[in-house]
């Protein structure tokens, strides 16, 4: 049993010190963009609100301080008395000489209100190549180059994890633990790999790959958005990638409740889109080593609180190393924080096989819109 016990940490512990590797390597590379966008096309750049959060101001205003000139900016919303609309009114007042233009309106059709409010973007842009960036995405001044770098002959679609940053308070740190060195480093891992998945926070899509497919409608085959991209682009042979330095979702304060929500919506829509990837999840929080490290420890020659204390110190410090690496958020709290989260996922993960409902932005939504 010792032996077993032994074997299993060390498998599980080479998968996470080599997906942390691959991010690390990931993060540090060196590929400069054009300091000016000069000599990329046009691009039309779709951003659904939907509702008003405290940070938006910031993150919406960012889409017109972009040093890629050659934009028109499509801001969406479902209804007129959404909160964020006096909001974008003023910030395109405020930028006379940008092209943008507030679009109203819910077209419906498909089980996804986000895709429902982005269609008439998508049916209104002009340019060949679509950014699609959800309004709580921090865009860098050089985030049309960023996106633009990560192409590639076999590319369908380019996208980035958020990565999330200005926390206040633990439950944004515990979002943080989230984002940064647990989702997106393996989202750039598997990426790194070959096999990227698509993330809706930002999307740089040719538009001639998704028209193919049948235009943005086609995205409705899935509850979410990026699930069904990514089945989209592989279905014409193509390969999502993911940017090399993701982009910035500020978080400011959080409660319990949104953070764990969140995760276990998620959750739930990664089951019922990629079921066979969803399954090993449960052991890639650091509980199931630790727990094993306590039998294994004779084996190691260790007591059980030395085996433990090891085998954490290894698989955090690989985090600490990577948080630093990219630029990311850490703090005093991000020990705890990491630790915490580890706690939280194998109950993430039951929750996620144990219902098909949540909540996103008011609307009552089930994954089991994904079996009818």
């Amino acid at each position: 049993m010792e032996w077993i016990a032994l074997t299993f940490c060390a498998a599980v512990l080479a998968v996470h010190l080599v997906s942390a590797a691959l991010a690390i390597w990931r993060v540090r590379l060196v590929r400069r963009a054009p300091s000016v966008s000069k000599t990329l096309p046009a691009v039309s750049i779709i951003r659904p609100v939907c509702g008003l959060d405290p940070l938006d101001e910031m993150t919406l205003r960012s889409t017109f301080e972009l040093a890629h000139r050659d934009a028109e900016l499509l801001f969406c919303a479902a209804r007129a008395n959404d909160d964020a609309v006096p909001l974008v009114r003023r910030l395109i007042a405020e930028h006379p000489h940008i092209r943008a233009r507030l679009l109203i309106g819910d077209e419906g059709g498909t089980a996804n209100p986000k895709l429902n409010n982005i269609i008439k973007g998508w049916d209104a842009a002009q340019a060949p190549w679509i950014v699609i960036a959800d309004s709580n995405v921090l865009m860098p001044a050089d985030y049309i180059d960023q996106l633009f770098a990560g192409l590639r002959d076999d590319t369908g679609l380019v996208c980035s994890p958020p990565i999330g940053s200005r926390p206040s308070g633990f439950w944004a740190e515990l979002e943080c633990a989230f984002l940064n060195t647990y989702q997106a480093r393996f989202q750039l891992a598997a990426d790194t790999c070959g096999f990227g998945f698509a993330q809706g926070k930002s999307m740089l899509w040719p538009k001639s790959v998704l028209d193919a497919a049948g235009g943005i409608r086609a995205l409705g085959i899935e509850i979410a958005e990026d699930a069904a991209a990514t089945k989209v682009v592989r279905g014409h042979g193509l390969r999502v990638r993911i940017v090399d330095r993701p982009f910035e979702q500020p978080l400011g304060v959080r409660n319990r409740r949104q953070v764990i929500d969140r995760q276990v919506r998620w959750a739930r829509l990664r089951r019922a889109t990629f079921q066979l990837y969803y399954l090993p999840e449960v052991l890639a929080g650091s509980v199931p080593v630790l727990a094993a490290s306590v039998v294994a420890a004779p084996a190691m020659g260790l007591g059980e609180v030395e085996a433990c204390a090891l085998m954490g110190a290894v698989w955090y410090g690989a985090e600490f190393l990577l948080a630093k690496a990219g630029g990311w958020h850490v703090s005093v709290l991000s020990p705890l924080a990491w630790v915490a989260r580890d706690v939280a996922l194998p109950v993430i993960w039951l929750k996620g096989w144990t219902g098909d409902g949540f909540t996103w932005r008011g609307n009552d939504m089930t994954v089991a819109e994904t079996r009818a």
